[in-house]
C-alpha cells in the first residue's frame, strides 16, 4: 500500500509555489472550464504514464488539486522511487471537475520535472552500482523548487548534498580568492563554523589538498580533474577527510571515476539538465 499523501501547509515551500504556478496559470479564472463545465460537477481523472519512469512529486501534483477543491480525493496510485511504464496509472483525483481540469498543467508540469529528475538520477546512481562510491546532488536547482528537487533525486536512488548555503560550508575558488588562498579561506570558514557545521574545500592541485588539509577541512571536492589526477589523489590523502568528485561527471565515466576510489560523485545535470518525462491526465467521468 502506498503511504497517504502529504497534505502540507499552504504557507510551506511547496505551498507557495503551487499558489505562484497557479496564479500564473489561472489567474482570475479558467475561462474554458468555467464554460464548458457547469459549476458543482463532480467527476474523477487519473495521471497516467506514457513512457517508462521512476516516480516522484505525487503529495506535490496531489496539492495543486487540493488548493482549487479542499474537498478533492486523492489517491497514489505508485509510491515515489517507484518504477511506471507505459499505460500505468500514478495518480487519481476525485472532486470538482473544473478544478481537475483547472489544476491538470500546473500538476503535469511538476510531476514530469520531478519524475524526470528522479528517473535520470537512477540511471546515474545505476552506473555506480556495486562500487562504495555515493551518487550527490548540486544546488544547481530550479529556484523554488529545491525541496522537490531534492526529494525527486533521494527517490531516484541518489544522495543529496547540502541543501542550501546556511546548512554546510563549502569554500569554492572565489571564496579563496577573495580571502587570499585556500587555506586562509578553510581557517576562517573552521573558525566560524558550528562544531556540528562541515567544512568542504574545492581543490584541484597537490598543494591546495595540503594546504586545505592543514587547515582543517573536513571533506575535499576535486575540482574538474581527470581519472588519472583523481587517483593520485586519493593516494594523496590517504583517508584523512572524505573524497567528492566533481566536473564532467557523464554516464559513461562513472565506473572509472568510482574506480578511482573516491566517496562521491556529484552531478549538477540531475537537476540543471534532466529531460521532462511524458505523463498525461484522463478524465473518467463522473
Amino acid at each position: 500500500m502506498n503511504p497517504p499523501l502529504d497534505p502540507g501547509r499552504p504557507d510551506d515551500a511547496v505551498g507557495r509555489l503551487i499558489a505562484l504556478a497557479l496564479d500564473e496559470d489561472v489567474g482570475p479564472g479558467d475561462r474554458t472550464a468555467e464554460a464548458c463545465v457547469t459549476a458543482g460537477a463532480r467527476g474523477s481523472g487519473v495521471i497516467f504514464a506514457k513512457e517508462t519512469l521512476v516516480v516522484s512529486g505525487i503529495s506535490a501534483a496531489a496539492r495543486v488539486f487540493r488548493a482549487l477543491d479542499p474537498e478533492c480525493e486523492l489517491e497514489a496510485l505508485e509510491g515515489e522511487g517507484e518504477e511506471a511504464g507505459p499505460g500505468d496509472r500514478v495518480l487519481r483525483v476525485r472532486g470538482s471537475m473544473r478544478a481537475i481540469l483547472t489544476g491538470e498543467r500546473t500538476a503535469l508540469n511538476l510531476l514530469q520535472r520531478l519524475c524526470g529528475i528522479a528517473t535520470l538520477t537512477r540511471r546515474y546512481a545505476s552506473a555506480l552500482a556495486g562500487t562504495r562510491t555515493r551518487l550527490l546532488d548540486t544546488r544547481k536547482t530550479t529556484p523554488g523548487m529545491r525541496e522537490l528537487e531534492k526529494a525527486a533525486v533521494r527517490a531516484g536512488g541518489g544522495t543529496n548534498h547540502r541543501g542550501a548555503l546556511f546548512d554546510g560550508m563549502l569554500v569554492k575558488d572565489n571564496h579563496a580568492a577573495a580571502a587570499g588562498g585556500i587555506g586562509e579561506a578553510v581557517r576562517r570558514a573552521r573558525r566560524a563554523a558550528h562544531p556540528l557545521l562541515k567544512v568542504e574545500a574545492e581543490v584541484s592541485t597537490p598543494e591546495q589538498i595540503e594546504e586545505a588539509l592543514a587547515a582543517g577541512a573536513d571533506m575535499l571536492l576535486l575540482d574538474n580533474l581527470g581519472d588519472e589526477q583523481l587517483r593520485k589523489a586519493v593516494v594523496q590523502v590517504k583517508g584523512r577527510v572524505p573524497l567528492e568528485a566533481s566536473g564532467g561527471m557523464t554516464l559513461d565515466r562513472l565506473p572509472r571515476v568510482a574506480a578511482t576510489g573516491v566517496d562521491y560523485v556529484s552531478v549538477g545535470a540531475l537537476t540543471h539538465s534532466s529531460p521532462s518525462v511524458d505523463l498525461s491526465l484522463m478524465v473518467e467521468g463522473k
